[in-house]
């Protein structure tokens, strides 16, 4: 899908769901969250600007500055959004879950994210790469306790003798690294399985390898009941 059409898919979907006084602004600020996702991924931090991220979205600059002040301020927001979602995806590790289906589920979540979203992985690429100078204090603090209290899930499981130990702060870098590369270096996998560009079957065919790799790591049985 081209980013023309993905834009104008948002602003359509955004305008169902609000149909009140409130709708133009939702939909402007999505518009407008969208571009900006689009230009920090291509030019970095540095490189934007919010004249750019307001010709890519369609709208006057004056509105940028309207509903997100200034480009750090947007930038935060683009940010805060990325990590909604994927942080949002670890509610599904549960004391009371099967490891096996939690995990698959986990993995194959942040995969379709990888394809869906490519271009958010790579601004927090970017973000970390120069340092994390504007997600340094969400790191050492949110993420930090949210990779606790998972981290005491996965003990759980291996106290209760569901999978074999294994270092929680490890494990989930290796599965965002894993399933973030299909994002972030989408170019060299294509080139590597001979397309221009990965379909959809090679996303889900990562996802298996990736699925496959972690599950039998954790010492789970990997089979149609973890798919």
């Amino acid at each position: 899908m081209s980013e023309t059409a993905t834009k104008e898919n948002l602003g359509k979907e955004v305008e169902k769901e609000e149909t009140g006084p409130g709708h133009i602004r939702l939909r402007n600020r999505a518009l407008i969250l969208q571009a900006a996702e689009e230009v920090f991924a291509e030019q970095g931090y540095r490189g934007a600007t919010t004249a750019a991220i307001a010709e890519r979205a369609g709208l006057p600059k004056a509105n940028v500055h309207y509903y997100f002040g200034t480009k750090e301020t947007l930038y935060r927001a683009v940010l805060d959004d990325i990590l909604a979602l994927w942080l949002g995806e670890l509610d599904r590790l549960t004391e009371d879950s099967d490891p096996a289906e939690a995990l698959a589920d986990y993995i194959k979540a942040k995969v379709v994210h990888s394809r869906e979203r490519p271009l958010a992985s790579r601004v927090y690429a970017n973000e970390m790469i120069r340092g994390a100078k504007h997600t340094g204090d969400f790191l050492k603090n949110d993420l930090k306790s949210l990779v606790k209290r998972k981290s005491r899930v996965l003990e759980s499981w291996v106290a209760q003798g569901k999978m074999e130990p294994i270092d929680p702060v490890h494990l989930f870098s290796v599965i965002w690294a894993a399933t973030q590369h299909y994002a972030d270096f989408e170019v060299q996998v294509a080139a590597l399985v001979g397309r221009r560009q990965m379909t959809a079957r090679d996303f889900d065919e990562a996802a298996d390898t990736i699925v496959r790799m972690v599950l039998r790591g954790c010492g789970l049985h990997y089979g149609k009941a973890a798919e």
